[in-house]
């Protein structure tokens, strides 16, 4: 119905944005990652939309890309996710964050995202398989992890509680053959210094 809107921002108020489109204002929920993009009031600016009619409300949700987008139309798809979920989930995680997590099957980025269980998480990467992240091959080996054994010593250490960052580093600091539990023993100790 409404596919793009381009106007000039009145408002910016976390998550909502107010853009006047010939004298007519659009209340506009956007992800963070998009929200950050946005450029000063008074500006102008173009979001792509996606427009939601319930029983209750009409709602216009703003994208500030094609992916963007995309990535929160995959979202609604899957049950149990509504559109504020799904806005939750792209202000916690870039779309290639997702589209790695989903490629990868780590639930422990998902369970990082404020209203995301670790049971949601598991069922969001089960649907979104092979729909979100097919487009990136092998995104664990852009990352340097060139076997299994390195990407389970990853998801190790982030379920410890390790950031990603920390996790890739001591990932690199490990010898490129070396096994799973090896692996997380000197990777930990390399964490500990």
């Amino acid at each position: 119905m409404i596919g793009k809107l381009t106007g000039t921002l009145l408002e910016k108020s976390p998550p909502q944005v107010l853009v006047d489109c010939h004298g007519v204002g659009y209340e506009v929920d956007v992800p963070m990652s998009t929200f950050y993009n946005l450029p000063a009031v008074g500006e102008k600016v173009s979001l792509l939309t996606h427009f939601v009619v319930r029983e209750d409300a009409q709602l216009l949700f703003g994208f500030g890309s094609a992916e963007e987008r995309n990535a929160f139309r995959q979202l609604l798809k899957i049950s149990g996710v509504g559109a504020r979920t799904a806005l939750s989930i792209l202000s916690g995680l870039s779309v290639a964050d997702l589209a790695q997590a989903v490629t990868a099957q780590e639930a422990g980025r998902l369970v990082k995202v404020p209203g995301i269980g670790k049971k949601t998480a598991e069922r969001l990467l089960l649907e979104l398989k092979g729909k979100l992240g097919a487009e990136l091959p092998v995104m664990a080996g852009s990352d340097g992890l060139q076997n299994e054994a390195q990407l389970d010593i990853l998801q190790a250490l982030v379920a410890l509680g390790y950031s990603d960052k920390e996790a890739q580093l001591a990932l690199k600091a490990l010898p490129p053959d070396v096994g799973v539990s090896e692996g997380i023993k000197l990777a930990l100790k390399a964490l500990a210094r």
